[in-house]
């Protein structure tokens, strides 16, 4: 009788090389971004880092760089990603200079509370064009860079839980990490109809202790109050999480990782 081969030694399984290639983050100037950018660091690639605040990226920059026999391991540039014409710029500039993008992490995300019975049409416009149209548009430019070259990469969205439910008073906002989701599984059928070995997912966190807080609620204290109720997360655990992602066999395409503190509730 002929013995059965486990399905896992049928096949070779096929993985990125990540060491080397280029990753862009935005937002990376504090919190999550931040976090990212040293793990990817770690993982031996050259980061290019986004946000509007240049100083706090040159800082970030100066710090990974120090470590590294490479003093370009870390690269910034200041941006609004408002503005989608220097984005689509900016990243032309980078495959001139560096080559084609391998990791793009669409980090740069923001929130008012504005309920959407009394809100401000400003704060929810910003809330659109940072959350939906600019991630749009970087993922755009990226995926030329990825399928001109070897049709390999990896897109992920640092979403929210508001992704997965409506807190109050945060209706726009949790409206823009629901298309979020819908761009995420949008894009995964495309490049499935392309056949193309680049792959996108999403991190949706509970609360994280970063400056996102303050910035909703235009309260320092209203922040304090929220990240000392119970042990929420810290921006590590979410890089964690990413590092996760992008490790993962050829074959391996996570989707999108639910993560809260353990006491978190909703």
């Amino acid at each position: 009788m002929k013995q059965k081969v486990p399905m896992h030694q049928k096949t070779t399984v096929k993985t990125f090389e990540l060491k080397g290639e280029i990753a862009v983050v935005t937002g990376a100037s504090s919190g999550i971004g931040a976090a990212i950018a040293k793990h990817l660091s770690d993982l031996g690639m050259k980061v290019i880092l986004l946000a509007r605040r240049l100083e706090r990226l040159k800082a970030l920059c100066q710090e990974l760089n120090q470590y590294q026999a490479n003093q370009e391991q870390a690269i910034a540039y200041q941006l609004d990603l408002r503005n989608t014409d220097d984005i689509e710029k900016l990243f032309a500039e980078i495959y001139e200079r560096f080559g084609p993008i391998r990791v793009l992490v669409n980090n740069a995300g923001l929130g008012h509370f504005s309920p959407l019975s009394t809100g401000k049409t400003e704060d929810w416009r910003e809330t659109l064009e940072v959350n939906i149209l600019a991630p749009s548009v970087c993922t755009r430019e990226a995926i030329q860079h990825m399928r001109k070259h070897d049709d390999w990469g990896q897109i992920v969205h640092i979403s929210s839980m508001s992704a997965h439910r409506v807190p109050q008073g945060s209706g726009m906002y949790s409206a823009s990490k629901f298309a979020l989701r819908s761009l995420t599984e949008g894009l995964r059928k495309e490049l499935r109809e392309l056949g193309s070995e680049i792959r996108v997912g999403s991190i949706s966190p509970g609360f994280v202790e970063t400056e996102f807080a303050a910035h909703f609620h235009r309260s320092e204290e209203k922040a304090n109050e929220i990240y000392t109720q119970y042990r929420v997360l810290d921006p590590n655990d979410i890089a964690n999480a990413l590092v996760y992602l992008l490790t993962q066999p050829a074959h391996v395409q996570v989707h999108d990782l639910l993560i809260r503190p353990t006491a978190q509730e909703n």
